[in-house]
């Protein structure tokens, strides 16, 4: 099973990168973030086309998440659990019945970036942060594969960047946002990418500014993060970073993990 995230940054405006990629990488599962548009404006005639089912959680303008997938869900939760009064629109959750196999859940995710560290915005991300740590835990509880995929917004690692002293004083990079996603992985679940790979250099983000990505001058901060259930069934992952090159591009390219459910 190949599952993906891709931060689209605009559905709208990158539909048509959108349908030929789910047609070239045809994958079973794709989580987006920054759909950037209301359920009811998600463009899903032609998502439904190719053979996708559509779920969404999107807000007018900005934020927004969606799950794309081959089979229908089984059931769908919108809205990371755990403050009622946050109105972005950065979580859902789908269910899927894996044949032979129990159910299989995915989280879509898109965490808040932070900047600027001094307004309220880095400790709404802190805030976030921790309360994706408690719902993991709750989920792990289960005991069942769960994937938490998305745009977290958090460079984990000096070698996740191309040049740690750029992005020492930036949200996605101080020791408490790391720190913070230390503490995801501590409750077990793996880092798909780094599960399968100690190659440097491997980005799923460059800025559309100062030729970042002619010069592989990227970050990499689009996760898939597995439980020990899921993480059992990983052989392998990839970043297709050939899809940044394309015309109007996302900053953000996908992510893949592919996951064996035949035994």
């Amino acid at each position: 099973m190949k599952i993906a995230t891709w931060n689209i940054n605009g559905v709208k405006a990158r539909i048509e990168n959108l349908c030929q990629w789910l047609k070239d990488s045809n994958p079973d599962i794709v989580c987006l973030q920054e759909i950037k548009t209301v359920d009811e404006g998600f463009p899903r005639l032609e998502i439904e086309a190719l053979g996708y089912h559509v779920e969404t959680h999107g807000q007018k303008g900005f934020n927004g998440v969606a799950i794309l997938s081959k089979a229908k869900p089984d059931e769908v939760t919108r809205g990371l659990p755990g403050d009622d009064s946050d109105e972005q629109a950065r979580f859902i959750e789908a269910v899927f019945s894996v044949e032979g196999h129990g159910a299989l859940r995915i989280c879509c995710l898109y965490l808040p970036n932070g900047n600027p560290i001094d307004t309220e915005k880095y400790p709404y991300k802190l805030a976030w942060m921790e309360r994706l740590r408690k719902f993991a835990l709750e989920r792990l509880a289960l005991e069942e594969p769960l994937i938490l995929a998305g745009d977290y917004n958090v460079i984990p690692e000096p070698h996740d960047c191309f040049d740690p002293k750029v992005w020492e004083s930036d949200a996605l990079f101080l020791p408490q946002t790391r720190q913070a996603f230390r503490q995801l992985e501590h409750l077990g679940f793996t880092d798909a990418v780094r599960a399968t790979t100690d190659a440097i250099k491997l980005y799923s983000f460059w800025d559309y500014q100062a030729g970042a990505w002619p010069k592989n001058n990227g970050i990499r901060i689009d996760h898939l993060m597995l439980s020990p259930e899921a993480a059992d069934r990983l052989t392998g992952t990839a970043i297709e970073k050939h899809v940044r090159a394309w015309e109007k591009p996302s900053d953000h390219v996908p992510v893949v993990a592919h996951l064996d459910f035949s035994n």
